[in-house]
C-alpha cells in the first residue's frame, strides 16, 4: 500500500474511532438520564409505602394482607430495576470495548517519534539508556506498537528536533494555551507545575476573565458580558462590533419572555437601544413591535423567534470573537489549529516523500521551513498574505524578500540579483532602466 492510501486509511480508521466514541457517549448520555428517571420513580413508590406503614403503626393496628401484598411487590419492583440498569450497564461495557477494537485498527504511526524502546515486557527504557520496571509503560508499549506508524515521523526533518528541550518547552507551552483558551484552568495549572513550565499571570488574565465571562454567559447571566461590553466600548465600536447592542437585545428578550408582568420595565429597558438606532435600526423594530403580543402570548406571534434558544450560543460566539480580536488572541488555540492543518497536510505529505524517494530526488526537499508544494488547507486557515515571485515561482521569505522597483512591480530578492548585467537591472515587465540598488523591501 502506497503511503498516501496508507495515510488516508488511517484517517479513516480514525473517524471510525470517533463515531464509535460519539455512540458510547450517547448511550452513556441516555443511560444517565433512563437511571435518575428510574430511581427517582422507585424512591417516591417506596417513600409512599413508608408513609402508609408509618400511618398503620401509628394507629396500632395489625400488617393487612393488602400491605403485605403491597411491600412484596415493592421489593420485587427494587430487584428488577436494579437488574434492568445492572443489564444495561453491560451493554455500554460492549460498546466501550468496540471503540477499544477501533482504535487497535488504526494504523501504527507514533512509537518511534517518542524516543522510547522497549526490549523487554515490563521494563521501558528511554534515550539515556534508563530502564525500570513499569507496567503502564508496558501497557503504553504496546498500544503504541499496534496502533501507530513511524512513517509520519519521516515526513519531519530530523534538523526540526536539534533544540529538543526548546522544542519541548514550545509543545508545552503551546498545550498550556490551549487548555487556558478551552477553560481547563485546573489542568493547565497542574501541567505548568509537573513540566516546571512558568507562565506569568499577565498570560493567564486574559483566559481568566474571559472564561468568567462564558460561564455566567452559558448560566444565562449578562451581567458580566454586559459590563466588559461597555468597559470596552470605544474598542468594540473601532472593530465594528454588535457585541453591546446584541447583549441589550438579549436582555429585553428575556423580559420580554416574562409576560406582560415585564412590559414596563421592558419599556424602560428600551432606551439602551438609542445610541445603536441608525445601525441597528430594523432590529429594534421588530422588538418594539413584538410589544403588540405581549398580552396574548409572545410564543403563538410572529415574532415567536425572538424567544429561540440558538441566540444564546450565538451571543457566546460573539463574544469569544471579539473579545479574542480585542484582545490579541486568536478565536481557536494554535496547538488546534496546527492539529487540524496537520491531518490535511499528512496524506499529501506522505505520498510526495514516497515519491521524492522512488525517483531518487532527496535533495528537492531540504529546507525545514519550507515543503516542497503547496498544500491548500482552505480560507479557514488564512491568516497573513504571502506574495511569489513571478519570476522564479517560489514564495518569498525573510531570507528571499519582496523588492518593489522604481517602475512599480515585484519581484524577488534571488530574482533581482539573477538580472542584474553590468551593474544595471532591467524590468522583466517593463523596458525601464534603473539601479538595483534602488529597489526597495516590501513588507506584507
Amino acid at each position: 500500500m502506497c503511503h498516501h492510501a496508507q495515510a488516508e486509511a488511517t484517517m479513516e480508521q480514525c473517524a471510525c474511532v470517533e463515531r464509535e466514541l460519539d455512540k458510547v457517549l450517547q448511550k452513556f448520555l441516555t443511560y444517565g438520564q433512563h437511571c435518575e428517571q428510574s430511581l427517582e420513580e422507585l424512591l417516591h413508590y417506596v417513600g409512599q409505602l413508608r408513609a402508609e406503614l408509618a400511618s398503620a403503626a401509628l394507629q396500632g393496628t395489625p400488617l393487612s394482607a393488602t400491605l403485605s401484598l403491597v411491600m412484596s411487590q415493592c421489593c420485587q419492583k427494587i430487584k428488577d430495576t436494579v437488574q434492568k440498569l445492572a443489564s444495561d450497564h453491560k451493554d455500554i461495557h460492549s460498546s466501550v470495548s468496540r471503540v477499544g477494537k477501533a482504535i487497535d485498527r488504526v494504523s501504527t504511526w507514533l512509537a518511534p517519534g517518542l524516543g522510547w524502546e522497549y526490549p523487554e515486557a515490563g521494563m521501558y527504557k528511554d534515550s539515556k539508556e534508563n530502564q525500570q520496571e513499569c507496567p503502564h509503560h508496558q501497557a503504553l508499549s504496546l498500544l503504541l506498537c499496534q496502533n501507530f506508524d513511524s512513517e509520519i515521523c519521516g515526513v519531519v526533518s530530523d534538523a526540526v528536533w536539534d533544540a529538543r528541550e526548546q522544542q519541548q518547552q514550545i509543545l508545552q507551552m503551546a498545550i498550556v494555551e490551549h487548555l487556558y483558551q478551552q477553560g481547563m484552568l485546573s489542568v493547565a495549572e497542574e501541567l505548568c507545575q509537573e513540566s516546571t513550565l512558568n507562565v506569568d499571570l499577565d498570560f493567564k488574565q486574559p483566559f481568566l476573565e474571559l472564561n468568567r465571562i462564558l460561564e455566567a454567559l452559558h448560566e444565562q447571566d449578562l451581567g458580566p458580558a454586559l459590563e466588559w461590553a461597555v468597559s470596552h466600548r470605544q474598542r468594540l465600536l473601532e472593530l465594528n462590533s454588535s457585541l453591546e447592542f446584541k447583549l441589550h437585545r438579549l436582555h429585553f428578550i428575556r423580559l420580554l419572555a416574562g409576560g406582560p408582568e415585564k412590559q414596563l420595565e421592558a419599556l424602560s429597558y428600551a432606551r439602551h437601544f438609542q445610541p445603536f438606532a441608525q445601525l441597528h435600526q430594523r432590529e429594534i423594530q421588530v422588538m418594539m413591535g413584538s410589544l403588540v403580543y405581549l398580552r396574548l402570548g409572545l410564543e403563538k406571534s410572529p415574532y415567536c423567534h425572538l424567544l429561540d434558544n440558538s441566540h444564546w450560543a450565538e451571543i457566546c460566539e460573539t463574544f469569544t470573537r471579539d473579545a479574542c480580536s480585542l484582545l490579541g488572541l486568536s478565536v481557536e488555540s494554535p496547538l488546534s489549529v496546527s492539529f487540524a492543518s496537520g491531518c490535511v497536510a499528512l496524506p499529501v505529505l506522505m505520498n510526495i516523500k514516497a515519491v521524492i524517494e522512488q525517483r531518487q530526488c532527496t535533495g528537492v526537499w531540504s529546507h525545514k521551513d519550507e515543503l516542497p508544494i503547496e498544500i491548500e488547507l482552505g480560507m479557514k486557515c488564512w491568516y497573513h498574505s504571502v506574495f511569489a515571485c513571478p519570476i522564479l515561482r517560489q514564495q518569498t521569505s525573510d531570507s528571499n524578500p519582496p523588492i518593489k522597483l522604481i517602475c512599480g512591480h515585484v519581484i524577488s530578492r534571488d530574482a533581482l540579483n539573477k538580472l542584474i548585467n553590468g551593474g544595471k537591472l532591467k524590468c522583466p515587465y517593463c523596458p525601464m532602466e534603473q539601479n538595483p540598488a534602488d529597489g526597495k523591501r516590501i513588507i506584507f
